[in-house]
């Protein structure tokens, strides 16, 4: 279920200008991760990206691929293992720091995904691939405040009503 709210969310969440794209998709990533651990997280990161990529972003499965469904898959299984180590009770200074670095990679990782991919495919624009590295980081983080403002409470919840 939560694979399938990754994928609406990226369907239906976007602001894109130029390479850039804000978006809610991340939200379930961490609810399986902080809810559930690593490899759930990774799971719902790494197989929601992978539809949404064949099947919605409009490029299908090309040689870069799986350097698009990395960044989402592994800040899932990092947030995940982080939880983990944390008994899976965090506050949201807690889920505010694995946020922000989960956003961090996802970022990191999606910048040298557009370079490889911009490389092989002869687009390549040092503006293109780096010019909103700045904007991407900020939205990144401020991403994180709004994530780490719910999330808490909706874990308290879900372990509550769900998990019990």
């Amino acid at each position: 279920m939560l694979i399938a709210v990754y994928c609406v969310l990226s369907i239906l969440t976007p602001i894109k200008v130029l390479n850039f794209k804000f978006t809610l998709e991340a939200f379930p990533i961490y609810v399986a991760s902080l809810l559930l651990g690593p490899v759930d997280g990774l799971i719902v990161g790494g197989v929601g990206s992978f539809i949404y990529q064949i099947l919605f972003s409009g490029y299908g499965i090309t040689a870069t691929t799986i350097l698009w469904v990395l960044p989402h898959a592994l800040s899932g299984y990092v947030a995940g293992i982080y939880a983990r180590s944390k008994n899976f009770s965090l506050d949201f200074r807690q889920t505010c720091f694995i946020v922000i670095i989960s956003n961090l990679i996802v970022t990191a990782l999606n910048t040298l995904a557009l370079y490889v991919d911009s490389k092989m495919f002869g687009y390549y624009s040092s503006t293109l691939v780096f010019g909103s590295l700045g904007l991407k980081i900020i939205t990144g983080i401020i991403l994180a405040i709004i994530y780490s403002l719910a999330l808490p409470k909706l874990i308290s919840l879900l372990k509550r009503n769900v998990i019990d």
